[in-house]
């Protein structure tokens, strides 16, 4: 067996990453899109980043179709599955986006245990640790906790992550191969661009630019860089200990206004209309009558939530990029990609 790698969603922002990380590391990455054709703008990308391509191939695979998942997973010795679909705007059917996240994961890892592959790592998300809670927790959340979907704001992206993630390890009980399996769980994940395709995250940062957000809602967000969670999963892939257990990554939380302010002094140039005041949640719950954006993270209006990430950083064995760097290398990107 080679050490071939079956990479799922390899043309997402932290898919790149991780095939990155894979192909520095010397392993062979078969990625998987849902489209061939997106196969050449993926290799150059990665070429442009200094990755050998000459160990990157490519398989045509769809979280909701059957098709191919046996093939891609044969030779392969690990499986990273970072595929999973993520929005902002919550769709009017849940199912939108709780199905393909759980029925992907299924079918990736029972390909990829019918293929024998030594390890899984699944990217699963702070969405399945850290809602559902009563909000006057001041705990950090870690790795033993579970989000309650019977509990408060729990939305269908969160759903989704959360649903995912407990198939992955009821499939993995279940052929007794528990320890076999690593979960990685990302806060929102910023930091450099690969390409000019700025992702859902990256993506929030050009609306502080764009005019189109007068002021900040009261809504925190943990961040965390792209590099470090990449690090993560090849990190939890091979090592010992690793197996069998989950990866809480995140840096620090921020109120918006603080990563405006970010914005703002990393690109004084084009911050003119990058917002200086905080709305007031009464009018942030009006805005979301107009914005779907809004809409579904207004439950989240000043709950600060904190994660333990203490495990993870021994895993990588080096300090967490500080948030605010993060924050400051999306603006760069952006600005490098003409898309702010």
């Amino acid at each position: 067996m080679t050490d071939r790698v079956l990479l799922t969603g390899i043309s997402g922002f932290l898919g790149g990453h991780v095939a990155l990380e894979l192909l520095k590391a010397g392993y062979t990455v078969r990625g998987s899109v849902r489209n061939s054709g997106k196969a050449g703008k993926v290799r150059d990308t990665l070429a442009r980043h200094g990755a050998d391509i000459g160990r990157l191939e490519f398989v045509e695979l769809d979280l909701t179709r059957d098709d191919g998942w046996r093939a891609a997973a044969e030779e392969c010795r690990y499986l990273q599955h970072t595929a999973s679909p993520f929005v902002t705007k919550m769709p009017r059917d849940r199912m939108e986006l709780i199905g393909p996240a759980v029925a992907g994961t299924k079918r990736a890892l029972e390909a990829a245990l019918a293929a024998g592959v030594e390890r899984v790592v699944l990217t699963s998300s702070m969405a399945a640790i850290a809602y559902g809670h009563d909000k006057s927790r001041t705990a950090p959340f870690t790795a033993a906790d579970w989000t309650d979907l019977e509990g408060r704001n729990v939305n269908a992206y969160i759903e989704s992550k959360t649903r995912a993630e407990r198939r992955a390890w009821k499939i993995m009980r279940a052929a007794g191969r528990e320890k076999d399996l690593a979960v990685v769980n990302p806060s929102a994940i910023l930091g450099p661009l690969l390409d000019e395709d700025p992702g859902t995250s990256a993506a929030l940062l050009t609306r502080l630019f764009d005019g189109s957000t007068p002021a900040t809602p009261r809504i925190p967000l943990t961040i965390v860089d792209v590099r470090d969670v990449a690090q993560a999963h090849v990190k939890a892939m091979t090592d010992p200990a690793a197996g069998g257990r989950r990866f809480p990554i995140g840096d620090r939380t921020m109120f918006l206004s603080e990563i405006a302010d970010i914005a703002r002094a990393t690109a004084p140039d084009r911050a003119a209309k990058v917002p200086r005041l905080t709305m007031p949640d009464w009018l942030v719950r009006l805005y979301a009558l107009f914005d779907a954006d809004v809409r579904g993270n207004t439950g989240e209006l000043g709950i600060l939530k904190r994660l333990d990430s203490r495990d993870t950083i021994a895993l990588l064995d080096h300090p967490l990029i500080p948030g605010r760097e993060a924050v400051a290398e999306s603006v760069r990107s952006l600005i490098a990609q003409k898309l702010i």
